[in-house]
């Protein structure tokens, strides 16, 4: 029980930070489109990475060294190019901005975005395979930590997701999607730029 409280507490204090993937999550929960696809995504992305670290892999950068600037370029290049959608948004004067309706994409689409901002962003590696991984070999009972930083993530995004929708009457007002998606932007290309000079 403690490896799975440790787990649970360790996943959930490395994920709740604000970043591209929770912004993301955040954004569809309010326009209510493709929710349950997003949040699966997202945390089932963190399951498959976690047991990676949790049962021994967390050397694959270690093995392959190329894939680090690899990772971390094609990261910033999709960061960029969101950041600039997202700052075009924030400016849109017209369509786009209540909630029932604002930008609809379809599941493909939605998908996409979502697992571009999963996979192509290194911290997801550092802190789940890397970090969760070297902190779950001091646990005897290694699958319980992992299963707790697992159910973290799961908890976390669909409270994300679900409980965006309560933000709705706020966002009914073009102004407010403005501040959203001009936040988006900006934490794109922070995180782009904490990749380029890290």
């Amino acid at each position: 029980m403690a490896a799975l409280l440790s787990g649970f507490l360790l996943g959930l204090s490395l994920i709740v930070a604000i970043g591209a993937q929770n912004a993301f999550v955040l954004r569809q929960g309010i326009i209510g489109q493709n929710v349950l696809a997003v949040c699966l995504a997202c945390a089932l992305s963190d399951a498959l990475l976690i047991g990676l670290g949790v049962f021994g892999l967390s050397g694959m950068v270690e093995a392959v060294p190329e894939l680090v600037p690899l990772l971390r370029w094609g990261g910033v290049a999709f960061l960029l190019a969101y950041g600039l959608r997202a700052a075009r948004a924030a400016f849109a004067t017209d369509a786009g901005l209540v909630a029932a309706g604002a930008g609809y994409s379809s599941l493909g689409r939605t998908l996409w975005t979502c697992l571009a901002l999963t996979w192509l962003n290194p911290h997801v590696y550092l802190d789940t395979v890397l970090l969760i991984g070297s902190i779950a070999t001091q646990y005897e009972d290694r699958a319980a930590f992992g299963l707790g930083a697992v159910a973290a993530s799961f908890v976390f995004f669909f409270s994300l997701g679900f409980g965006a929708r309560f933000l709705r009457p706020l966002f009914a007002r073009p102004a407010a999607w403005r501040v959203l998606e001009g936040a988006n932007a900006l934490i794109m290309w922070s995180i782009a730029a904490k990749l380029v000079f890290e």
